[in-house]
């Protein structure tokens, strides 16, 4: 199978494998292949031991019919993708070098999107943007449970919050009927991580930007009132300077 058009593989959400319309992600050989096929590619480019695979696949493996379980999935993966497409001799390491990864569409996009964000490039942001947080809001893996699961996680949640930022950004740089965006994103922001003060900032700006004073300013309360009864602070100097620029409009 190599030497064909580009793979896409969608390792968020539910697992998709794809290339010309063809599911390939249905060869993979059950519950354990697809683990150790996502595995793989999430480290594609490095070798992975072969004793770490095992880590990641198995809780408690059997020892002693370790290695020809871990052959077998390696040789179903190869059936799928080509002889060339793995290599498990000593260490293990997938190659697909054709393939589009959203996972990493999505690391890509937010580094872009920041970066329009950075200049004010409003139009250039608004795609990435958009790349980046449908991709991490699909999640990773659901159902199952392993540290490596876990760091995947954590790294999709924060590109979520960092996607949510931009797009807020991005609706008040636009401004007018936008700015609906910017609130929903703030409050969005907010609800998955309360003490993250870029979300009530961007909500703060975006009551003020609709001429709404009051209610931004009543943000800025709420997230005082958080911050001192979770963990005894005040708002950082840059939320505080938001809030006093608001109260001379007022």
């Amino acid at each position: 199978m190599t030497g064909q058009s580009a793979l896409r593989l969608q390792i968020c959400g539910p697992l998709v494998v794809e290339r010309d319309g063809l599911r390939l992600d249905h060869g993979l050989p059950g519950r354990q292949g697809r683990l150790m096929f996502t595995y793989l590619v999430v480290n594609r480019h490095r070798q992975v031991a072969r004793d770490e695979l095992v880590e990641a696949l198995w809780r408690s493996p059997d020892s002693a019919g370790i290695d020809a379980r871990l052959n077998s999935l390696i040789s179903k993966l190869r059936h799928v993708f080509g002889p060339d497409a793995v290599d498990g001799r000593v260490t293990v390491q997938l190659h697909l070098p054709d393939a589009w990864i959203d996972l990493e569409a999505a690391v890509e996009a937010i580094h872009r999107a920041e970066s329009a964000v950075a200049q004010q490039d409003w139009t250039r942001a608004w795609g990435p943007v958009l790349v980046a947080l449908f991709v991490a809001e699909r999640g990773f893996l659901p159902g199952e449970d392993a540290d490596w699961i876990d760091q995947t996680r954590n790294q999709l949640a924060e590109i979520r919050l960092r996607a949510l930022e931009c797009y807020a950004a991005t609706e008040l740089g636009i401004g007018g009927a936008e700015l609906t965006g910017a609130l929903r994103a703030g409050r969005r922001l907010i609800a998955l991580d309360p003490l993250r003060e870029s979300g009530h900032r961007y909500l703060m700006q975006a009551h003020a930007a609709q001429g709404n004073l009051a209610e931004a300013l009543t943000v800025y309360g709420l997230l005082s009132d958080l911050l001192r009864d979770q963990l005894g602070v005040s708002p950082s100097p840059r939320t505080r300077a938001l809030y006093h620029q608001l109260l001379e409009q007022t």
